[in-house]
């Protein structure tokens, strides 16, 4: 029974995983709701039965987890059998379908220990077991070897994942290779890393940089996904400590109390882009920053300005009519819930919706419920108003 019940639908292509073998990539799906039912319909895998295959899964947010071995599962799933016989199984809560908002603030993962750091161009950190992959968001705290050494100065600035080195090491874009940075060792008893769940409440974030490269144009990287536009406009706000103070918006010296912006020329990486202003006579960007310095310390921004950044896309004869912004990830851009947008306006990307896990089932260990790499899958997801029990 329903009166304001809400319900969507879609399909996708599977990206990785080989069926029987390896885990497919987790997909995001982002709703204007946050379902309470959600079917997933592999077509490919039910055209075509073959043993570990999953060609339907179901989760219920009204349905009990059942605990098997201390471990809950929540996601119901058929599978194919090595006959193959299509049978049941069940993937565990978090691993197989699960539902997200993300809220109107940051949220959290649990905090981890770093046992380790390694100092250089880019900033390798051991967390033993993180957990975490390229295009995670973690932030940092309490990096101090002792009270005057170690690298509190990487301290609360948002990084997304460059390398997962291995399962205990991960690489961060930060320049920690001058004598203000300490390697940390042994765990030191402060020094914990939390991964942002909801990294990009609003695109294009406040963006931290880490490196500016002078010249006729100037290279910008920065420590989490810019979400960045060719075409955009930007503004900086660089305080003394950090060196590049001339690239900052205020004051023009040409035209007082004009801003001085850059537009975006190329895109190098998600990380890494380039404006049109000629940097060569500027000071040098540094992160040699002392430890003492800490304490008030403000970090090196760059920021979305004016009537054209991103947003949206370019609306164009082969395009949608409405493009809907979109936020990026390690492979690729996802688009938001929302409608059109000024290209380059600040967007609430508060997100809600789904998430399909690359988990194993139960007794099938080789199947998973996101399906294989080239899978054509179609997801129903509904929010009903009413429930009768």
């Amino acid at each position: 029974m329903t009166e304001y019940s809400r319900m969507a639908k879609g399909s996708y292509t599977v990206s990785g995983g080989t069926l029987g073998v390896s885990a497919p990539s987790v997909k995001v799906i982002n709703l204007p709701f946050k379902p309470d039912f959600v079917q997933l319909i592999n077509y490919t895998q039910a055209a075509t039965p073959a043993q570990h295959g999953i060609p339907f899964a179901f989760w219920d947010s009204s349905v009990t987890p059942l605990t098997f071995s201390s471990v809950n599962y929540d996601t119901v799933v058929q599978v194919f059998n090595a006959t193959p016989v299509l049978t049941t199984d069940m993937v565990r809560v978090g691993g197989g379908i699960s539902v997200f908002s993300a809220g109107l603030s940051q949220q959290f993962g649990a905090a981890q220990q770093v046992v380790a750091s390694t100092k250089g161009t880019t900033t390798s950190f051991q967390v033993t077991g993180h957990g975490y992959s390229v295009g995670d968001t973690v932030i940092f705290r309490g990096l101090f070897q002792s009270s005057t050494t170690g690298m509190p100065q990487m301290n609360g600035i948002p990084f997304t994942i460059t390398t997962i080195t291995d399962a205990n090491n991960f690489v961060v874009n930060y320049n920690s290779n001058n004598a203000a940075y300490t390697n940390l060792s042994a765990s030191p008893a402060s020094a914990f890393v939390q991964k942002v769940l909801y990294p990009f409440l609003y695109v294009p974030e406040d963006n931290v940089v880490t490196a500016i490269t002078l010249g006729n144009t100037t290279t910008i990287t920065t420590s989490m996904y810019h979400n960045f536009e060719v075409g955009q406009q930007v503004a900086f706000r660089i305080p003394n400590a950090w060196g590049t103070t001339q690239l900052n918006s205020l004051p023009n010296v040409l035209i007082p109390g004009q801003p001085i912006y850059g537009y975006v020329v190329s895109i190098t990486d998600n990380w890494t882009f380039v404006v049109n202003i000629n940097s060569s006579a500027y000071t040098a960007f540094t992160t040699n920053i002392a430890v003492s310095a800490v304490p008030g310390l403000t970090f090196p921004q760059v920021v979305a300005v004016g009537d054209v950044n991103t947003g949206g896309n370019l609306i164009t004869s082969t395009s949608a009519l409405y493009p809907p912004p979109s936020f990026p990830t390690s492979s690729n851009r996802v688009a938001t819930i929302n409608g059109p947008a000024i290209r380059g306006a600040f967007v609430n990307n508060t997100s809600q919706g789904f998430i399909i896990g690359n988990a194993a089932s139960r007794t099938d260990t080789s199947s998973w419920v996101g399906g294989s790499n080239g899978d054509i899958m179609e997801w129903r997801a509904y929010a009903h108003d009413i429930s009768i029990p």
